[in-house]
């Protein structure tokens, strides 16, 4: 299986160069070709029903790696990344056809747990084989930092920075990167995540830095959803729910919170799989350019608004470089000399929308509407949601409303990704629901652990996209990773 980046389909690799790299050099993310996505038979599909999650696992990821990995390592990573006694995954019933699909019961209580936890030891299995180490840098909205942090934490061949945005993450996600030290350096950042995205992006494409640092060019990889080994494992969580909601041969709709779109991504690829999915839904909070861009045809990236479904800031989605690729697009990021951004989001090919359309709807829920959510699903369901459950089920009512249909009589079946546990984001729910949700013991540990915090004190630029990276910013890390690492 090769992969390419979608800045230059002549840069070519394989699985395990495309995972060490993290991303092109060319700033491209990297993407498989549709026509080369492999099909999963609909009896293949169909016998999911009596698999556990890694056994699904590894029916959707073998075909994509099989010429890299054995069967038996394989499965043993999977086995180990997903034992269902560590992370293991709920479908609960909201309406007689419409289905929640906890992601949320993982070691950080979150659904980035499962893409991390295959992204760490799949890693580790490429670097033992190599016998070489690697620096992960990640740029986090939320969820993906202590996510990251806990499936790399303490592993042998890796160490890992994480930056994230200093003002617009709870207190709970910055404990799960903050309190585990070791091999786990987090960074605070005077911007938002489109800000920590670009350092993690500038820092990751600086040969020069890494070969003074680490005398080695090719040393730092990436854990975001910019890396195709968090990228796959999303394609799971579809076939899952279908494995577990839908008849023979019937079709699905999946409603999907959505940030930096990994999670969207996966289930357009499982999709493209062969999987029967009627309405792929992505619903975003008030940074609204994706649904804007299939109502007017027009990309323009506007300052990030805050949200309470903070993991989901993002004005400018880096998987949207896949997804325009994937429906015969390209999309890129204009950049000066010094490789900063100056122009981000500028297509100059346009992809089919008509397909795209087709396939997807996108939603902007706003901020008032995230809070009625939580509060009327309680009242009438008895079920506590967090802010990104809210956009996955408030978007689908929009849809649903489309057809005059609600979830009470929606004549599809229909699943929502719940990304966090309520616990993650106590505070909104209160406001929502008038009491604190119960607080896992993961999270309760950590609430008086000594934390460790490095600071990036420079401050982002104002422009007319909202925050940018200064090179003070770039500076400033650099000299502290290298600080960091120099010991």
């Amino acid at each position: 299986m090769k992969f390419y980046s979608t800045n230059n389909k002549n840069e070519i690799v394989n699985f395990e160069k495309a995972l060490l790299k993290g991303l092109a050099s060319d700033f491209g993310l990297y993407m498989v070709n549709r026509k080369d996505i492999p099909k999963i038979t609909q009896e293949k599909i169909e016998a999911m029903n009596k698999m556990n999650y890694s056994q699904i696992a590894f029916e959707v990821l073998y075909p994509f790696l099989k010429e890299e990995i054995s069967d038996i390592d394989l499965k043993n990573i999977l086995d180990d990344a997903y034992n269902d006694e560590e992370i293991p995954t709920i479908i609960e019933s909201l309406t007689k056809n419409v289905y929640i699909m906890w992601l949320s019961h993982g070691p950080t209580y979150a659904f980035k747990d499962y893409a991390a936890r295959f992204l760490g030891r799949i890693l580790n299995y490429f670097l033992n084989k190599r016998k070489i180490k690697k620096t992960i840098v990640v740029a986090t909205s939320g969820d993906t930092g202590g996510a990251v942090a806990n499936a790399l934490l303490n592993l042998p061949n890796i160490s890992c920075v994480i930056f994230f945005p200093k003002e617009s993450i709870s207190e709970e996600q910055r404990r799960q990167m903050t309190t585990l030290k070791n091999n786990i350096y987090a960074f605070s950042v005077n911007g938002d995540f489109d800000v920590c995205q670009d350092l993690a992006k500038t820092i990751l494409n600086d040969k020069d830095f890494a070969k003074k640092v680490f005398d080695d060019p090719d040393h730092i990889s990436s854990a975001n959803s910019i890396s195709l080994g968090r990228l796959l494992p999303q394609m799971i969580y579809p076939f899952f729910a279908y494995s577990r909601i839908a008849n023979k041969n019937e079709e699905i709709i999946a409603s999907i919170p959505s940030g930096n779109f990994g999670d969207m991504m996966g289930t357009v690829l499982a999709k493209e799989m062969g999987l029967k999915i009627k309405k792929i839904i992505c619903g975003v909070n008030e940074n609204k350019e994706f649904p804007e861009f299939l109502k007017n045809n027009k990309y323009e990236v506007k300052a990030s608004i805050y949200s309470p479904s903070s993991a989901m800031i993002v004005s400018h989605a880096s998987n949207l470089a896949r997804l325009v690729d994937f429906y015969q697009g390209h999309i890129y990021d204009e950049r000066d000399s010094n490789n900063q951004i100056i122009n981000p989001g500028i297509i100059d090919k346009m992809p089919n929308m008509k397909a795209m359309k087709d396939d997807i709807f996108s939603v902007s829920i706003n901020n008032k509407k995230h809070f009625e959510t939580i509060e009327r699903i309680y009242k009438k369901y008895n079920i506590i949601i967090e802010p990104h459950g809210a956009v996955g089920i408030a978007s689908l009512e929009k849809y649903l409303f489309q057809k005059d249909q609600n979830l009470d009589n929606t004549d599809s079946k229909a699943v929502i990704y719940e990304t966090a546990d309520p616990a993650k984001f106590k505070n909104d729910v209160k406001k929502a629901i008038g009491f604190f949700p119960e607080i896992p013991e993961g999270i309760k540990k950590q609430e008086n652990l000594e934390e460790r915090i490095y600071e990036i004190k420079n401050i982002s630029e104002k422009s007319k996209n909202g925050l940018k990276l200064t090179q003070n910013q770039i500076e400033e890390a650099k000299e502290k990773i290298k600080k960091i690492f120099s010991v």
